[in-house]
């Protein structure tokens, strides 16, 4: 199967590894992601992960105490790049609401921007793990809040602003959870309907001519 690059920062290699060593710390990471998204966690085993990098198993421990320690390193990666993006695109200027909703929707639209296949792979480890499950609902409320934020500073009133977020996030994730396939033309003629159905309110020609162009540039057509 193939998979996206999940791009990591690079860091310098500690001297110990600067021997023999092939692989960093962000490899390892990389490695375990994929390996995540492809097969779920019960496939996120270091012996695999060595032979995918080509180095020794005992490498592994020159960056990790355990295969724990790698586990919750893969938690932070999603709550730091996931979390983050989709909470920072809900604070991006905006001169209107739907101005707004549009800028939070590029976080499903562009895959640099938020990984939704990463994200389901978290949903489905979590179904297994109560301490995993106990970090993805904390992950949906600090979302949820941010959205209803959004809302907020555009003039709604807290309790219609809880439940336009709820709306907006569960529909949101509950779309790629579905793997829907529609073609970009479909998704195109329903921006501004999911605008609309969103705020309330009727965005401008401009906005929707934005927003289309954002999913144009961003979205494989899935004909």
């Amino acid at each position: 199967m193939e998979t996206a690059t999940r791009n990591l920062p690079e860091t310098p290699r500690t001297p110990e590894a600067q021997g023999n060593i092939k692989a960093t710390r962000e490899d390892w990471i990389r490695a375990a992601l994929d390996t995540l998204v492809d097969s779920g966690v019960s496939e996120v085993k270091i012996l695999g992960l060595a032979t995918r990098l080509d180095v020794s198993r005992s490498s592994f421990y020159w960056y990790f105490r355990s295969r724990t320690d790698l586990l919750a390193s893969l938690l932070d990666h999603w709550e730091d790049t996931n979390t983050q993006a989709l909470v920072a695109h809900t604070r991006a200027p905006a001169d209107t609401i739907t101005q707004a909703v549009a800028h939070f929707f590029r976080c499903f639209l562009n895959p640099l921007i938020f990984d939704q296949k990463l994200d389901f792979a978290v949903r489905e480890w979590s179904r297994r793990d109560a301490d995993v499950r106990q970090k993805v609902r904390a992950n949906d409320m600090m979302r949820q809040a941010a959205i209803q934020a959004m809302f907020e500073r555009h003039g709604y009133a807290p309790p219609e602003a809880d439940i336009r977020a709820r709306i907006l996030y569960y529909q949101q994730i509950g779309y790629y959870a579905l793997d829907l396939a529609e073609p970009l033309t479909e998704r195109q003629a329903r921006v501004a309907g999911y605008l609309e159905g969103f705020t309330g309110v009727t965005p401008s020609q401009a906005e929707v001519a934005a927003a289309r162009a954002y999913a144009a540039a961003h979205v494989k057509d899935a004909d």
